[in-house]
């Protein structure tokens, strides 16, 4: 049950990921709205938080060894990581 809600918040979390940096490169940088990334950032931000906090409980009780931990925390830190965490932790039991 505790990886398929971090797999549920891995995948928010990549999308708002993808969303925040079209709204900071796209809105804000081209079009020049400053206040373009506040909402979305503050999203991705709790989700983020969300996220670290699920894996953290999925290393303590031994759902994820430390190394599989350090590699979804890694790939949560590139566009698009959020589909190679979906397909890792899918093999995963619950």
């Amino acid at each position: 049950m505790l990886i398929h809600g971090l797999r549920a918040v891995s995948v928010l979390e990549g999308l708002s990921y993808l969303y925040l940096l079209y709204c900071s490169l796209y809105l804000k940088r081209v079009l020049g709205d400053e206040h373009a990334i506040d909402t979305p950032g503050m999203i991705h931000g709790v989700l983020f938080v969300a996220f670290a906090f699920l894996l953290f409980l999925c290393w303590i009780r031994k759902k994820l060894s430390f190394k599989d931990s350090a590699l979804v925390f890694m790939a949560s830190l590139v566009p698009f990581g959020f589909i190679w965490i979906e397909k890792r932790l899918h093999k995963k039991p619950a």
